[in-house]
């Protein structure tokens, strides 16, 4: 039972979504983004949009009570629940967006992110991009990968990086979405996006020496 108390492109290329260990989650170049959630009211250039139906809650502030952050202070994550529907019922579509970022060349983003080990639920995160500095969801078009549903999501912080090349402004967006009665509780944590990153080939060579791109995963336990 799910309860209150539960954990309850110009783009020129994209696309691949990987689950890597910790010590891989960087990656070379410069870095324009380095977030760690410890006062998600406080972010600067992050936009939240709730397009939920009908909207409850956004995304807000991790609960230690359910699980604890993958870095940092117990409660510096960012969590998102089937309560992004009002009441539990209904669809949710829970936006979090990243500021604008100036970007070129290959462009490399990663993130950590887990769920609640409570099962029979099927939470599910969509990593978007777009280019520019818009903010509205229909700009979102490139679909970056997605974790959860197809495959299971992870019950321990876990690494995944997404890789994009790209010339310009952006702004990833994570969207947490699905009926409400489907999802229950996901944190997300230690987000950084690195560009410019001079050696392409050398990254996914290091991808591929981890077992290549795709859903692949390798849980860090805190």
């Amino acid at each position: 039972m799910k309860g209150l108390s539960a954990k309850s492109m110009c783009a020129t290329a994209v696309v691949s979504l990987a689950a890597l260990g910790s010590g891989t989650a960087g990656a070379a170049g410069v870095e324009v983004l380095n977030e760690g959630f410890g006062n998600l009211g406080g972010l600067d250039g992050w936009t939240q949009l709730n397009a939920s139906t009908p909207p409850g809650t956004g995304w807000f502030q991790g609960n230690p009570g359910i699980f604890g952050a993958q870095s940092g202070a117990a409660d510096a994550y960012a969590a998102a629940n089937y309560l992004g529907a009002a009441n539990g019922s209904g669809s949710v579509d829970n936006w979090l967006i990243t500021p604008v970022l100036d970007l070129t060349g290959t462009t490399v983003l990663s993130f950590f992110t887990r769920h609640d080990t409570e099962s029979n639920f099927n939470d599910l995160l969509e990593v978007r991009f777009s280019s520019g500095s818009g903010s509205d969801p229909s700009g979102f078009s490139t679909l970056l990968g997605s974790v959860g549903r197809a495959t299971a999501y992870p019950d321990d912080w876990t690494a995944f990086t997404a890789s994009i090349g790209t010339e310009g402004a952006g702004r990833f967006a994570f969207r947490y979405v699905g009926q409400a009665d489907t999802l229950n509780y996901v944190g997300l944590d230690t987000v950084s996006v690195v560009t410019a990153v001079p050696e392409p080939a050398a990254w996914m060579m290091l991808a591929m020496g981890l077992g290549g791109f795709g859903l692949l995963r390798r849980a860090s336990r805190q």
